[in-house]
């Protein structure tokens, strides 16, 4: 019996260029909290290189854990872990009220170890909730994702910093267009293994386009040391303060509900679907990861969206590939020059191939979506209203300002708050009440199955 797909072990030649591919595609997502929180506390250039390799390497590690897995750790499947960006905010929130900056890296790394042991004991719990997850559910969860991400990617696409001159400039607006094309003539009019890494070849070609621009730099490269090590407790000794960690708390929770999303839409792309075990097994990994990775100076970590989008549009579907993507992580993390060669590429470039891998997640739920049976009202409510909760963030940023920080936290987050609205909807209109018609419903206690199997609407 052949191996199922993400079972596959590839050649080493297309391991390697298609997990350095991943890398790429989530590259600017891992080193963007290191140096958002050590700025804010006022790192100098030498430990914030630091502080960036260190979330390389731990990145590597959970990435590890949850490709390959030991024991009843690992969702076994495609996952890319790396620094959840969610926990920027209260991570900056606990630097701003910390009066000595040298204690505030102890004070999150104790908070984050806490949530992640607490987010581990509570994994099996909280995988439970998959049978809260039918078609509907879970394909308006895909969409959001997908959707979420695009901003990511039209902001790099302006350039690095909204602060910076030419940001929106016509020359990066230019390099992000340039590489789309790229990437899409390429998937286009190519076969094969060519056609498989056009996200990387499109980066390779952005990037050597940008140089006579002047965008791209090569200083990292000759700045960065050939071999550096992630000493554990590099910025002292974890401690432990309550209101810290009750905001790693809530992280670790809308982590895992992202997370949860995660795994079913990767699930339905590899078309191995993730059942309750599944889920408990990739928390396992996610919130394990999170607990260790402050041991070597690393932030909480969770799966990375981005890089659904690439399984879905290459349909390289091996776990072996991202495993290979996590060893690059740690050889990064490892080797500062390694890692600089990927921060070379141009921020408007990676915009560029971002918009055709965060909006393959968004088809991905589209498609989920077609097959939850939407010629029915009800489930046309809770996808519109669902999504039009999840967008509010990205239409309307400040929607939330007058909460308190903490809720926020959650508010801010719109996959988690419209994966729980598509939950709720489900539950009152698919289930809660009587005389409903049982042929007209999504059954809401399943989760998400191929609509084949399900009975077919009658006809006239």
């Amino acid at each position: 019996m052949a191996d199922h797909p993400v079972d596959e072990k590839l050649p080493a030649l297309k391991m390697a260029t298609t997990g350095l591919q991943h890398v790429a595609a989530m590259y600017a997502g891992v080193v963007a909290p290191p140096l958002i929180v050590g700025a804010a506390i006022g790192l100098s250039a030498g430990e914030l290189t630091f502080l960036t390799g260190a979330c390389l390497f731990t990145a590597g590690l959970a990435t590890f854990l949850q490709t390959l897995g030991i024991w009843n750790i690992g969702a076994r499947l495609p996952f890319v872990n790396g620094v959840t960006f969610a926990g920027v905010a209260p991570m900056t929130a606990i630097v701003a009220s910390t009066e000595d900056k040298s204690d505030a890296l102890p004070i999150i790394f104790g908070a984050v170890i806490v949530a992640g042991l607490l987010g581990f004991v509570a994994a099996p719990f909280f995988s439970k909730a998959i049978r809260f997850f039918p078609p509907v559910v879970t394909g308006t969860v895909i969409t959001l994702i997908g959707v979420s991400l695009l901003p990511v990617a039209f902001g790099w696409a302006q350039g690095p910093s909204p602060t910076a001159d030419d940001f929106g400039s016509p020359t990066n607006l230019g390099l992000a267009a340039i590489t789309l094309v790229v990437v899409l003539l390429l998937r286009r009019f190519t076969r094969g293994f060519v056609k498989q890494i056009a996200v990387l070849l499109g980066l390779v070609a952005g990037t050597v386009i940008a140089i006579p621009f002047g965008v791209t730099d090569f200083g990292p490269v000759a700045d960065a040391d050939i071999v550096g090590f992630p000493t554990p407790f590099h910025f002292g000794a974890p401690q432990f303060q309550l209101a810290a960690i009750l905001s790693m708390c809530v992280v670790m929770v809308v982590s895992m509900t992202e997370s949860t999303a995660d795994m079913l839409a990767l699930g339905e792309i590899v078309d191995r679907k993730a059942d309750e075990k599944t889920i408990a097994a990739g928390l396992r990994a996610d919130t394990l990861g999170s607990a260790v990775s402050p041991l070597f100076n690393g932030f909480m970590c969770s799966a990375f969206a981005q890089n659904i989008g690439l399984v879905a549009m290459t349909r390289i579907r091996s776990r072996y590939v991202v495993a290979t993507g996590g060893g690059f992580l740690l050889l990064m993390g490892l080797c500062p020059v390694a890692a600089s060669l990927i921060a070379v590429v141009p921020r408007p470039v990676l915009g560029g191939a971002g918009v055709v891998l965060f909006g393959s997640v968004a088809a991905s739920g589209i498609q989920t979506l077609v097959r939850a049976g939407l010629e029915k009202d009800n489930n046309v409510l809770i996808v519109a209203v669902s999504l039009a909760v999840g967008l509010i963030p990205i239409a309307a940023p400040e929607f939330y300002h007058s909460f308190p920080e903490n809720a926020k936290i959650i508010l801010d987050s719109g996959i988690s708050t419209g994966c729980v609205a598509a939950v709720l909807l489900n539950l009152v209109f698919n289930h809660i009440g009587k005389g409903r018609d049982a042929e007209d419903v999504t059954h809401p206690m399943e989760a998400a199955e191929d609509i084949s199997t399900a009975k077919a609407p009658a006809t006239s």
